[in-house]
């Protein structure tokens, strides 16, 4: 657990996050949720993936007024599960949404493949990340994605909270990240996409130390 400016911020495990200012609570990409979670105001998913868009999960944290948030792909896998109100984002979408403001940013591959000439996270694909402004607080959940050129203008964004991938499976590496963390400049950056699947949590120390050495905040949740 991990208090920035009066939002708490929990780590469960991957890439998933709960972010609380104790009245609302926002969901990115839940997955794997042991217990009792408090309900869910907002869920975000990045993509369909089964480590991202969980429905077992979902179903745990999910009330009839939950509102879900998520690409086109992943919403023709969802609508039939829930009469929740789904909102589809694209990359480049900016929206306000009640209690929130919401940026959609593009999730992709550059250099992590399948096989020769296919990458995990294709960009057609429009995967996402996601900005969101709550309570006054940037949260930039990258989602699954390497460090691509659209990144290289989000200091402008003034973000607070960026939640980075470090595994260098299907994702950035360490190195990958501290470079995009360094770009970003993000005012404390936590590492995520590790400890579950694939990934250490000596990939996060090495993260965090090198950010560090740049002059950057970065707290391993």
């Amino acid at each position: 657990m991990f208090n920035y400016k009066g939002l708490e911020i929990k780590r469960f495990c991957h890439d998933s996050f709960l972010v609380s200012d104790g009245k609302i609570n926002i969901y990115f990409d839940p997955f794997k949720l042991h217990g009792d979670k408090p309900k869910a105001d907002y869920i975000f998913i990045s993509h369909e993936h089964f480590d991202h868009f969980s429905p077992d999960d979902i179903h745990k944290v999910i009330k009839d007024s939950t509102v879900l948030f998520m690409n086109k792909m992943t919403y023709e896998e969802i609508k039939s599960l829930y009469n929740n109100k789904i909102v589809v984002i694209r990359p480049g979408d900016s929206i306000d949404f009640k209690d929130l403001h919401i940026k959609g940013v593009p999730a992709y591959n550059i250099n992590k493949f399948r096989e020769p000439g296919k990458v995990y996270h294709p960009k057609e694909d429009k995967k996402l990340g996601f900005i969101v402004t709550f309570n006054g607080i940037k949260i930039y959940h990258t989602g699954d994605t390497d460090y691509i050129p659209e990144m290289d203008n989000l200091a402008l964004e003034n973000i607070d909270l960026l939640f980075i991938p470090v595994s260098g499976t299907y994702v950035m590496t360490p190195a990958e990240a501290i470079e995009a963390a360094s770009k970003i400049k993000a005012d404390t950056s936590i590492p995520m996409h590790y400890g579950t699947i694939v990934g250490e949590k000596k990939q996060a120390e090495k993260f965090k130390e090198g950010v560090q050495k740049k002059g950057l905040k970065s707290e391993i949740v």
